[in-house]
């Protein structure tokens, strides 16, 4: 018998393979490898999936959430007290301080003295606004936490969050409190004695430590 050609194709892809052999030969294991589709997978899929990539949107930083109160200045518009950018600590040799505040300023707000009772501008005075230091001009209360102590001096019941530091006196008779700006004495704090206000605090306050702002202007100006 002649020989006899064998033609082998795989339904999945175009490509086929040819084998001569001999009828009268027992096919082997190879001829029969060799009759195998080379590529009975095709790389070419039926189906096809596509996927869709999106460039991610930049995250802006919230503006005005993970800042200190320290580092802001509020200003009073309209009875509301509204953020403002501070310029910081504010640090002045004593020759500086002097440039800029009167000899009675200086005295006070330097080195911690006090003004007499019922003499200060402030202490009778209720107008609406805010009350700044008057050596760096930070503001420190709202006239809303003005109250009538009948102390001789301004005043309050607290202060802006952050804008007051206390340290008690040498003697630890008393307790200071301080501008947190620039360090100016503003007076004292007194706790448990009986006023009728929302923490039961006295901010004694000299007069000349504060600069008043109406409630319709700028502190910083």
């Amino acid at each position: 018998m002649g020989l006899q050609i064998l033609r082998s194709s795989s339904p999945l892809s175009s490509s086929s393979k040819t084998i001569i052999f001999n009828p009268t030969t027992k096919p082997t294991l190879t001829n029969l490898l060799l009759l195998r589709p080379s590529n009975p997978f095709p790389t070419t899929s039926l189906f096809k999936t596509h996927f869709t990539t999106f460039s991610p949107k930049p995250i802006t930083p919230a503006i005005g959430f993970g800042r200190s109160f320290q580092n802001t200045r509020r200003s009073f518009r309209g009875g509301v007290v509204v953020a403002m950018a501070a310029p910081g600590p504010v640090q002045k040799s004593d020759e500086e301080w002097r440039a800029v505040l009167s000899p009675e300023q200086f005295r006070i707000l330097r080195q911690k003295g006090t003004e007499y009772p019922g003499t200060g501008v402030y202490d009778k005075f209720y107008e609406e606004g805010v009350y700044t230091c008057a050596g760096c001009g930070t503001p420190l209360y709202k006239s809303t936490t003005k109250f009538n102590s009948g102390c001789g001096w301004p005043a309050f019941y607290e202060g802006l969050p952050g804008a007051i530091n206390s340290v008690p006196d040498r003697d630890g008779m008393r307790v200071e409190i301080t501008c947190a700006a620039c360090g100016g004495h503003l007076g004292h704090v007194f706790k448990g004695e009986g006023f009728r206000t929302p923490t039961d605090e006295r901010h004694c306050v000299n007069s000349i430590s504060l600069k008043f702002s109406p409630a319709n202007s700028n502190p910083s100006e």
